[in-house]
């Protein structure tokens, strides 16, 4: 019998926001032979949440499962109310948890949770972090499967001479802390005043223009580049030396580990499930939430010990590379069967 999946997320990219993972494992999927639909593209919270509910209530005869992307915040009631109306159903429904902060929320919500993540066929945890908060609250039907990429895409570039050339990948957020990057290369540059900052990424709750005034004010050499495709900045990677990750919260971000891929050493804070995905001195640094000092101290530091940026080099190219669709695929396989 032929699997044929509904996937519920934000598929906002032609509205000018990043791909999210309903737009890059949806045809990863349709690629094994599972037959995919999509909801929704539409902007505005209420439109996509109707559109979501009309596309269970239309396809509902033909579904073997829904998939639903999970996140921490206001798109989490995408999520629950989908899920309640595929139980009225009797759909077999997956949440696959991104939200970096969804542990407060089975915390500070446990009986929404419960029935939300209680009744799934399964629950899709892309991150040991995740998948260890979920357990602790008691949850069995948890299953780690990491976000994947396609290892062969990522030109590899092994720099031998780490420059000041910072690169910041992201949504324009306040939970990813972006202000925090201005004020690294403010101290940056009182070592090595040739350091730049290039911060790709669109403007998610208007911190963009909050980052943008903040550079302008210090006088700083930073470049915004807005939103970009996948390969752009994949090719813009190549002209910088380290990245750097500012979040408050996170689970496993997908432009971490195409840093990894791409030969970029990772400095980031360690929150949410960032510390599951980088080893300490090994795959990258990690430095405490907010803690200037300590990603300045940590990106100096890969700047006068060369040797040490080589082998978190080499090491991160491997790690990601346990991550290729080629291995994360059979997992997926498994729960589908």
């Amino acid at each position: 019998m032929k699997v044929r999946l509904l996937y519920l997320g934000n598929q906002l990219s032609k509205h000018g926001l990043n791909k999210t993972t309903i737009e890059t494992l949806g045809p990863d999927l349709e690629s094994l032979g599972f037959e995919v639909v999509y909801a929704s593209s539409k902007k505005g919270f209420v439109f996509r949440l109707l559109d979501m509910l009309g596309a269970i209530l239309f396809h509902r005869k033909k579904l073997s499962y829904i998939l639903i992307d999970t996140y921490s915040t206001k798109a989490f009631w995408y999520a629950f109310l989908a899920a309640q109306f595929a139980q009225l159903l009797k759909i077999k429904y997956i949440p696959i948890l991104h939200g970096g902060n969804l542990p407060n929320r089975l915390k500070n919500n446990p009986k929404l949770s419960r029935r939300l993540f209680s009744n799934a066929y399964r629950n899709v945890a892309p991150s040991g972090y995740l998948k260890q908060a979920f357990e602790a609250e008691g949850f069995t039907n948890v299953v780690l499967i990491p976000n994947a990429i396609a290892i062969e895409k990522y030109t590899f570039k092994n720099r031998i001479n780490l420059a000041s050339k910072l690169l910041w990948v992201r949504s324009f957020a306040s939970i990813y802390h972006p202000e925090m990057a201005i004020h690294v290369l403010q101290q940056l540059q009182k070592t090595y005043p040739e350091a730049t900052l290039t911060m790709v990424g669109p403007d998610k709750d208007g911190s963009l223009q909050t980052t943008k005034a903040l550079a302008a004010s210090l006088e700083l050499p930073v470049t915004f580049t807005g939103q970009l495709s996948k390969e752009a900045w994949w090719q813009l990677a190549a002209e910088h030396d380290i990245f750097i990750n500012t979040t408050h919260f996170d689970n496993t971000p997908v432009s971490v580990l195409e840093a990894m891929a791409l030969g970029l050493p990772v400095v980031s804070t360690a929150v949410g499930g960032i510390p599951y995905l980088i080893t300490p001195d090994v795959t990258g640094k990690l430095v405490p939430d907010a803690d200037t000092d300590a990603m300045v101290a940590a990106i100096t530091e890969l700047l006068q010990q060369q040797e040490q940026g080589q082998l978190l080099i080499q090491n991160a190219r491997s790690f990601v590379a346990q991550m290729d669709w080629d291995v994360v695929k059979e997992k997926w396989v498994e729960v589908f069967k």
